[in-house]
């Protein structure tokens, strides 16, 4: 499995949503990212590359296109 697909199933985990959902998706944009599934999916992606994520990081990732590029601070290419 790429590290693509492990980020949309990390993603779709972590909102309760189908894979086809995740691309383009955005805080807030669907009922199942609010902050409470924000959290979720930030444990999700946390298990996924077996990463911690720094609290600027948490708050940053604002959308799945924004997720890739903190991503890259933990030498993780999507």
């Amino acid at each position: 499995m790429t590290n693509l697909e492990k980020y949309i199933n990390a993603f779709a985990e972590g909102l309760d949503i189908k894979p086809e959902q995740t691309a383009g998706l955005e805080y807030q944009a669907i009922p199942e990212w609010d902050s409470v599934g924000h959290m979720n999916l930030i444990a999700s992606i946390e298990d996924t590359f077996d990463i911690m994520m720094d609290t600027d990081d948490i708050i940053d990732l604002s959308s799945f296109e924004k997720g890739k590029e903190i991503l890259k601070k933990y030498d993780i290419e999507i």
